[in-house]
């Protein structure tokens, strides 16, 4: 394996930001390097941290012109040489919006290209709803700060609990966590704490606090504790969201997938409901429906002349889900992969399909399985730019355009955010 490179440092002006949490600039050569812990305009310089054949990566080291959305990083450890997941702990909140509606942007023109990205424009022109990266109730007073209601840390030789450094196996135990949940802060699990006799170095920590109930710790995925256990312990939480259909209670595996913003679920339902349209007596076609989070609203809105089919390729989470629709035995809920052949099988007759596929989108063979189904309306819920911009690509060429499309800052303070659109024929 090759060892560290040596410390070689350039001073560059900073351009444009570009999916991934990082700016693009060019050495004096010409050379393209993606840059993190800077912004768009500054003066700065950097220090090289991979060099690959078309590109090299690098970090911004000193600021010799600050831009004026440059702020105190609120989370100093994920900054240079640091780890990862609080790439723009450095930037002004508005501005941090601003960083991923122009990424948004530009990667649906990049990879969907100019016709998606015209079709998106166009919506987001004719719609109450502008394409920004809109935050969510309360983030701002709180500064971004305290959302994370799941983080996961890994265990370093000393025995402290900590995260790996950006794109290496190393881990750095670390002395605060400031997007965590204030219930996870108060669990004391950094440094010299009493959970290190529930641990060992490699191990995996995960903390969970839910809406509903107390917060839990796994330990290599098993519930771990302080206090002797009085009986078996408990593997799932209670999630409770407020919803225009009424309160909605689900019941999760600890190491189940659920969004992480305390907001972001409620945020979710809302907006997929809105984009669905009316809904009663309609019948949906749901896929990559985890542990039933939009599945439960949807079914309640469907109504009992309406029909709700959902397809979740992971067995936990369809276990979950058929407890969260106890109350919903009509809905029918499949343990499967989602691919064409299940599409076409399951979608006959949808009026509607929703799909909240995972990071890497739904792809090619399944948005044209979808729109080959011919529903009214297609609701594509998405955590990645580019994979949704190749997913829009895709429906379009089955003649499924976007006609509404909302985005949302689930993650403070990181690159990463939410994605809502639907798409209906021309």
């Amino acid at each position: 394996m090759a060892g560290p490179l040596p410390v070689e440092e350039h001073e560059v002006t900073v351009g444009a930001p570009a999916h991934g949490g990082h700016c693009v600039a060019r050495l004096a050569e010409g050379r393209v390097v993606f840059v993190r812990h800077v912004l768009p305009g500054e003066r700065v310089r950097i220090r090289i941290t991979e060099k690959r054949s078309k590109f090299w990566r690098a970090d911004g080291v000193e600021v010799l012109d600050p831009s004026a959305d440059r702020v105190p990083s609120v989370w100093r450890e994920a900054g240079p040489g640091g780890v990862g997941g609080g790439e723009l702990a450095h930037v002004a909140l508005p501005a941090q919006r601003e960083w991923k509606a122009q990424v948004l942007a530009e990667t649906l023109r990049r990879i969907g290209g100019e016709e998606v990205a015209a079709d998106v424009a166009a919506a987001a022109a004719s719609n109450q709803y502008p394409l920004t990266v809109e935050a969510l109730p309360g983030d701002d007073d709180r500064g971004g700060l305290g959302t994370r209601t799941r983080i996961d840390l890994t265990v370093d030789a000393a025995g402290l609990a900590g995260m790996h450094r950006f794109r290496s196996h190393d881990v750095l135990a670390l002395r605060e966590m400031p997007l965590a949940d204030p219930a996870l802060l108060a669990l004391d699990l950094l440094g010299e704490s009493a959970w290190r006799r529930s641990w060992h170095p490699g191990a995996r920590v995960e903390a969970v606090a839910p809406s509903a109930g107390e917060p839990m710790v796994l330990v290599d995925g098993e519930v771990a504790t302080l206090r002797r256990r009085s009986g078996p312990p408990r593997r799932a939480v209670r999630e409770r969201v407020e919803s225009s259909v009424g309160e909605l209670t689900y019941r999760v595996s600890a190491t189940g997938f659920w969004q992480v913003h305390r907001r972001a679920a409620a945020t979710l339902v809302e907006s997929v409901l809105a984009a669905a349209g009316p809904l009663d007596g309609r019948r949906v076609l749901e896929l990559y429906s985890g542990a039933g989070l939009l599945t439960l609203p949807l079914a309640r809105s469907t109504g009992p002349d309406g029909a709700v089919i959902s397809l979740e390729g992971t067995e936990d989470a369809v276990r979950d889900a058929r407890r969260n629709l106890h109350e919903h035995p009509e809905t029918l809920l499949q343990h499967g992969r989602v691919d064409p052949a299940a599409v076409a099988e399951l979608g006959a007759r949808a009026d509607v399909v929703v799909l909240d596929p995972p990071r890497a989108g739904a792809g090619a063979g399944v948005m044209h399985a979808v729109a080959d189904v011919n529903p009214e309306t297609i609701v594509h819920v998405a955590c990645d730019p580019a994979a949704l911009a190749r997913d829009l690509r895709a429906a379009r060429e089955r003649g499924y355009t976007v006609a509404a499309i909302r985005a949302f800052d689930l993650f403070p303070h990181t690159h990463h955010f939410e994605v809502v659109a639907a798409l209906r024929r021309d």
